[in-house]
């Protein structure tokens, strides 16, 4: 028995029952694919439902607003991916005549979808035999055959992308793409995989080997940038501050409480000798909220402190882009993650 067979025979008796599955619209398979990257199931699976009913069809998509999407997305991360797939869903009205694209080859073209995706859409919507290729499916293809190139090296993703398509099933190419990635992701886990009822150990390399726990290999990048950022919250009458970020940073045109950055952590009495301490709060007593919070972004590492300001009276004025938002307002800004999180844990 092959390993496709294999695979799509427990991917019939086991797979998960996920609502993106029960449909071949490119549109739906596209939304769900973009919101699961670097996301799990669990955590996507809510946003999958809330863009659906805000958005049932490209053209809807198209037509929103930016700051709409964003504030729909915030508490998922990457905000990148939702600021793509508005371009996308543009590009199919304009270049599709706003009917979604189907084949690999016009998937690939839209902004933000890459090999991986192209291949998920076209396989899943029209059984085109594209092979995927995600973390999943690196982690089963590099222990059942117990492969040790690097999965993230030019060469790793050549001899994987080979292997791929030649034990992709034929006749059920869609089928096949979906039983693999799901294999990975609850039985062939990264860590404590379940090796005993697994259906491949017998034939399975790093099994017989011993090697579950060193495959697959991924080198190691460069190292994260580490940024210091000191979050200010300004209350008067139930309305808070908020500012709105550049277009040239992390968090893009995203909204924030005010901020100082600084080059490493420090203490109370030398963030105030910071000379854009003493321009927006000189005279102003500050009090810490909760401990400070590691964020870890994909190239950053953030690490937040955030200052209650007590007297309010010096600041506003001096910082025409900071403007006060009462509840209502407040949940209509589009937030990052940082801030939606913060505020999840000690406003609500």
């Amino acid at each position: 028995m092959t390993l496709a067979v294999q695979l799509i025979d427990w991917y019939n008796n086991n797979g998960r029952d996920l609502p993106w599955r029960q449909t071949n619209n490119p549109y739906i398979i596209w939304l769900s694919e973009i919101i699961l990257q670097q996301t799990r199931v669990e955590q996507g699976m809510p946003y999958f439902y809330k863009f659906v009913e805000a958005y049932p069809t490209v053209k809807d998509f198209a037509e929103a607003d930016e700051e709409d999407l964003l504030r729909l997305w915030q508490g998922l991360g990457y905000y990148s991916r939702v600021r793509n797939m508005h371009k996308a869903a543009k590009a199919v009205m304009t270049e599709f005549d706003g009917v979604f694209p189907s084949t690999y080859e016009d998937v690939i073209t839209l902004t933000g979808v890459g090999e991986y995706t192209a291949a998920a859409i076209s396989s899943f919507s029209i059984n085109q035999k594209k092979a995927v290729l995600d973390g999943n499916v690196f982690r089963v293809l590099a222990r059942y055959f117990g492969i040790d190139t690097a999965i993230n090296s030019t060469a790793g993703k050549k001899q994987f992308l080979k292997i791929a398509n030649e034990v992709i099933s034929d006749k059920f190419p869609g089928l096949y793409n979906q039983a693999i990635m799901d294999f990975g992701a609850t039985v062939c886990k990264p860590k404590a995989p379940e090796c005993e009822d697994c259906i491949l150990r017998l034939d399975c390399v790093a099994f017989s080997k011993n090697l579950i726990a060193s495959l697959p290999i991924k080198t190691k990048g460069k190292p994260s940038r580490n940024r210091y950022f000191n979050y200010f919250i300004i209350e008067k009458d139930g309305a808070y501050v908020f500012t709105k970020r550049g277009a040239d940073d992390v968090w893009a045109n995203m909204y924030e409480f005010p901020l100082i950055e600084t080059n490493e952590e420090i203490e109370i009495s030398d963030l105030q000798q910071l000379e854009a301490y003493k321009t927006h709060f000189e005279g102003a007593e500050i009090t810490p909220i909760g401990p400070p919070i590691k964020h870890i972004l994909s190239h950053q590492n953030i690490y937040a402190r955030f200052y209650r300001v007590v007297d309010e009276k010096y600041i506003v004025k001096k910082n025409p882009s900071w403007n006060y938002y009462n509840s209502d307002n407040l949940d209509k800004l589009a937030k990052h993650k940082l801030i939606f999180s913060f505020i999840n844990k000690y406003f609500v």
